[in-house]
């Protein structure tokens, strides 16, 4: 029964214990450079950009892959992603990070292919450096005020709804922590759940609109206490669908 069940994980501090964009250019000593152009370029843009640099200064694509593998990733997380994909969960991402750093840790850590799907922006090499690119390009802006021009994760949402059979009658988990978690929030039903991480701006914006969010909240404070929730979560769950599959039987 835990194959209706469809978790959607944000990565940066979620996932992951830390933020990848800022694990990078901090450990290659770039935080000034970021200070100096944050006021000027959009997140997407200014990672592009600090890429770049790491490139004119010598950094091998090998080099961010092996700053990459110092990431943080709880072993009790670990546990969680792999039993729940061994119970037939369908485990996604969606992150403004990109391909090329998720599928590095997620590899490293031996669970990128419990993930069906990994929603973010893209990465390609080109002429022998790493280059991001907006996940919504400027030729199809998604329109939404609430995230970022480059990915709007409510449309996201809402492709995974419409990917969905009626007749499969799946249930959404959402975990996130950030400001530009709150729109796919808004896109959950009212038998979804949403884990909003405690002291962060997910939270704060849901504890200021909660006559907007229709799933049920749980709050998680911890990579331990986000493993235990989910899968007590995935478990009643799982035991609701096998109650309602019986009656509906008899």
């Amino acid at each position: 029964m835990a194959g209706k069940i469809v978790i959607i994980f944000d990565f940066d501090r979620t996932l992951i214990e830390d933020d990848s964009d800022r694990w990078v250019f901090t450990r290659m000593d770039l935080t000034q450079l970021f200070r100096d152009l944050r006021p000027t370029l959009p997140w997407n843009s200014l990672m592009d950009r600090l890429l770049e640099e790491m490139h004119v200064l010598g950094k091998s694509i090998d080099d961010i892959a092996d700053c990459l593998r110092g990431m943080p990733l709880h072993p009790s997380v670990v546990s969680v992603v792999k039993q729940a994909h061994a119970l037939g969960c369908d485990l996604k991402v969606a992150s403004d990070s990109n391909q090329f750093y998720i599928r590095t840790i997620l590899e490293h850590y031996g669970i990128y292919s419990c993930f069906s799907e990994i929603i973010t922006n893209p990465a390609v090499v080109d002429k022998g450096r790493l280059r991001i690119f907006p996940y919504h390009g400027s030729a199809a802006p998604h329109g939404c005020d609430l995230c970022p021009s480059n990915l709007c994760k409510g449309r996201v949402i809402e492709q995974i709804q419409v990917s969905l059979s009626e007749s499969e009658s799946k249930r959404l988990i959402y975990i996130g922590d950030g400001g530009n978690d709150f729109c796919p929030t808004l896109k959950l039903a009212a038998g979804d759940f949403v884990l909003p991480k405690k002291d962060f701006p997910l939270l704060s914006r849901i504890s200021k609109n909660s006559n907007l969010v229709k799933a049920k909240v749980c709050e998680w404070n911890s990579s331990e206490d986000l493993a235990k929730i989910l899968g007590k979560l995935i478990e009643c769950m799982s035991n609701e669908d096998k109650i309602s599959s019986s009656t509906t039987q008899l």
